[in-house]
């Protein structure tokens, strides 16, 4: 043996040896060795792909409760013609929404023993059916703790023995007499919620457009499992987090353009009366028409709130390109292009005339220059987003379970795009001093925005750290992030200038080569997966089906599943949004009908109504053994056989039992 040889068995003997302090003989490890194997032969549990949820947080939380209609399924499936259509209907909203439909009943039915009894065995049935794919051990943690031992002893008892029979009736009986039934309801159907969905993939853009994506994100921080591509508009309220004035103003922008500031002021504490009271002092005698909210709620003062953030954005902005210059953004620097004794704007050598010419608050002479007040108020603002607790707790949920991409079970999830050139290559971006293309590029990127975040503190005095704070704006607009995926962001030509040619964003040649395979063969090899058997999930883009355009690209190799959460795109995507669904089977596109209410669908039994098409079929069940999961409990089981070895030839002794 050579003295490399020597010196890795060494290492191997000292490995096994620490792994000999948990499995501690020859039976413990006997015994986790059979479980591992076992758990590797089960079907793979079922991962939920959802993108560009935008604050729609009842349609998103409803998507979630009936498991984009699987749970509706397993109610067909368990009982076919056995239920009617209303009772199916009842069934299914007792488990979207046990607590509501319970409340509901029990003010006009007279006797809730009886319904109880009814809905508890149906429950069961249900419970039992979806606990089926995965190991009792699973099932038992994700169990409520007052109702653990009786719902294992239910779903797990042989029900068909008539001893049997009569030891679950007199359970039930038994729940349904010490009064409680309601809470027993609401412990099964969360399970059952629970088991329908056992990983969600959020494909970006939970924030902006919609009114509650600070429910969204407290949702998804109590999810059991969970992660999170970033959006473009989630890195913006990231780097407002961090402080980022850009992005701060966008944010702030945003929000009243959609008529959403209570997102900042009830749900973050985030103060904008100061902002308020700016606005009126200096827009109070202007129309603002430009500036109307799109919720149809606009008011004088909202309208004033919207073009005095949108004023000093545009002035932020300038400056942040002016000490980037390494951004090559210096045609968006709109307010040195704007001549403002005579209203117009010069670009791209052709001068337009500005629709909105009142600028009380910039200064010709020094157009980025804050005034004393603009600049008071965006300070106040950006500790007043720094020391907001929950919005900082939702920001670090974004960066403990985000990322720019993700490999997971031979998928590649990204939001936006991987840039690439106009002859479909992927793209050399220059990031802080390097060119880098692919995955080195995203790669850097998101180690320079988590390097923003986690320096925060200092991203006000710090030249270094408000760099980093710049980039993390950049790739909320930038020509090249692969968040945002367009030339240039043409927000001040939508406010101020009437041609709407001047409004047209062009997207990255990715949009134009992600139809092809061998585009989409590049990048997965790029990002070291197997293009015969891998897929790219991507969000961003609405695919407007209504107009024939398909989310399924390139052969099956990408699927776009933006489809329309947020009610703003809707009328173009004729969709309220998409599910795609990864099971044991295959790949299944989940598309929906636009939601129309919790509390209709507890008095009424509405769904989403959903449709869905099969997109990939596996020739063979997937097993645990196939997914990114099994092949590290195939790494454990490879060594617990090596112990197991070790054991058996006394190199390791064996702890009696």
């Amino acid at each position: 043996m050579s003295e490399l040889e020597k010196v890795i068995a060494e290492q191997e003997i000292k490995y096994l040896t620490l792994l000999s302090g948990k499995f501690k003989n020859i039976g413990e490890t006997a015994t986790e060795i059979i479980n591992l194997q076992a758990i590797l032969n089960l079907p793979k549990g079922t991962e939920h792909f959802l993108s560009d949820i935008h604050g729609e947080y009842e349609a998103f939380n409803h998507v979630l409760k009936n498991g984009s209609g699987a749970v509706r399924q397993k109610i067909d499936e368990v009982f076919g013609d056995e239920l009617n259509i209303f009772e199916k209907k009842e069934l299914a909203t007792v488990i979207y929404y046990p607590k509501e439909k319970i409340e509901w009943l029990a003010k006009d039915l007279k006797n809730m023993d009886k319904w109880y009894k009814t809905i508890i065995y149906r429950l069961i049935e249900i419970c039992s059916v979806v606990s089926s794919k995965y190991t009792s051990s699973k099932v038992r943690k994700a169990m409520p703790k007052d109702f653990s031992y009786i719902i294992q002893e239910i779903i797990y008892e042989r029900k068909e023995l008539l001893n049997k029979k009569e030891y679950i009736a007199n359970i039930i009986d038994t729940i349904i007499s010490i009064g409680r039934a309601k809470e027993f309801v609401m412990a099964i159907s969360n399970l059952i919620q629970r088991l329908i969905i056992d990983r969600l993939h959020i494909v970006g853009d939970i924030y902006d457009r919609g009114p509650s994506p600070h429910l969204i994100m407290d949702t998804l921080m109590n999810y059991h499992d969970v992660d999170i591509q970033w959006g473009n508009h989630d890195i913006l309220w990231m780097g407002a987090g961090l402080g980022s004035k850009g992005c701060i103003a966008n944010v702030i922008r945003i929000c009243a353009r959609y008529g959403n500031n209570d997102i900042l002021e009830d749900a973050y504490g985030i103060n904008l009366l100061p902002l308020a009271t700016f606005a009126m002092e200096n827009y109070g005698n202007d129309p603002c028409e430009y500036f109307q909210s799109r919720d149809g709620k606009s008011t004088p003062l909202k309208a004033q709130i919207h073009k005095a953030i949108t004023i000093i954005q545009m002035k932020i902005e300038g400056n942040i390109i002016e000490r980037n210059p390494d951004f090559n953004m210096e045609h968006r620097n709109m307010f040195r292009k704007i001549d403002f004794d005579r209203g117009v704007i010069t670009l791209n050598g052709k001068e337009y005339e500005l629709r909105d010419k009142n600028f009380p608050t910039v200064d010709k002479n020094n157009p980025l220059k804050l005034t004393c007040e603009e600049s008071e108020i965006m300070e106040n603002l950006r500790l007043a987003f720094l020391r907001s607790e929950k919005l900082q707790r939702h920001i670090r949920f974004l960066f403990a379970k985000g990322s720019l991409y993700l490999k997971c079970n031979s998928n590649l999830l990204y939001h936006g795009c991987i840039p690439l050139t106009a002859d479909g290559q992927l793209k050399d971006i220059y990031i802080r001093g390097e060119y880098l293309k692919g995955k080195a590029a995203l790669d850097r990127a998101e180690k320079l925005c988590r390097e923003a975040y986690f320096n925060r503190a200092n991203s006000a005095d710090s030249p270094e750290d408000k760099v980093k704070a710049d980039f993390v704006w950049y790739m909320w607009c930038g020509k090249d992030s692969p968040l945002f995926g367009k030339d240039d962001m043409k927000t001040f030509e939508r406010y101020f200038i009437e041609d709407k040619e001047t409004h047209v964003e062009n997207k990255n040649p990715y949009y134009k080569f992600c139809n092809q395979e061998e585009t989409c063969d590049m990048i997965l090899r790029e990002f070291k997966l197997n293009p015969k058997i891998s897929h790219i999930i991507n969000g961003h883009v609405p695919v407007k089906e209504k107009k024939g355009e398909s989310p399924i690209k390139a052969n099956g190799k990408l699927y776009i599943i933006d489809g329309g959460f947020s009610k703003a795109y809707q009328p173009q995507t004729g969709l309220a949004g998409y599910t795609l669904i990864f099971n044991s089977y295959g790949m299944k596109l989940v598309s929906h009908a636009p939601f129309e209410s919790a509390e209709k669908s507890i008095k009424e039994g509405k769904d989403i109504i959903s449709s869905s098409r099969i997109v990939d079929v596996s020739q063979n069940r997937i097993r645990v053994k196939d997914t990114d999961i099994g092949k590290e409990l195939q790494n454990q089981v490879n060594d617990l056989k090596k112990l197991l070895n070790a054991y058996r030839k006394g190199l390791i002794k064996n702890s009696e039992n």
